[in-house]
């Protein structure tokens, strides 16, 4: 269902990742608005709360309560300055986390018409392994995927081989 076409694709990759570490009745906290994720996790019986929009660079209060199995965030780190603060704050003990990796062929995404739709990161996969380290967790599990545009040209030719996605599991050190 979920395994074709963009956005399906991520999410049909996203869901089997999340379910291959997370017990479908699992409380999850997700960064971000509801979503149409939101409703994929929650049809599959996962009970999830999305984070109500505040600035999360300056506001980390919604990931320090202690009543989540874990922590998910799907593409929302490439839009903070600052996504130390919110890994090193999660009380949670898990965290799904995906980025978009950085495309050696084509600069950071940047909305022209919506200010907060803005990549401020795009990482390589080192680079955010290593931000996850320095914020307290120990990655178990990671995977990657390509994003193929219905376009014509030398870019979309190598999005068909070139990595876009980065999704890792990961637990909080003890």
């Amino acid at each position: 269902m979920y395994e074709n076409n963009f956005p399906d694709k991520r999410y049909g990759l996203t869901l089997a990742f999340l379910k291959q570490h997370l017990a479908t009745n699992a409380r999850i906290l997700d960064l971000g608005t509801h979503n149409p994720f939101t409703d994929i996790m929650q049809a599959e019986g996962f009970e999830v709360t999305n984070t109500q929009g505040e600035d999360l660079d300056i506001d980390v209060s919604s990931v320090q309560k202690d009543s989540y199995n874990a922590v998910t965030a799907f593409e929302i780190f490439e839009h903070l300055v600052s996504p130390f603060n919110v890994l090193n704050a999660i009380k949670a003990d898990k965290l799904i986390a995906s980025v978009p990796l950085k495309l050696w062929f084509a600069s950071a995404y940047r909305s022209k018409t919506d200010m907060w739709d803005r990549h401020y990161h795009e990482f390589e996969d080192w680079q955010f392994d290593w931000l996850l380290e320095k914020a307290g967790w120990e990655i178990k599990a990671r995977k990657k995927w390509t994003n193929p545009v219905k376009k014509i040209g030398f870019r979309p030719l190598l999005r068909y081989f070139t990595p876009r996605y980065y999704i890792v599991y990961a637990e909080r050190k003890s």
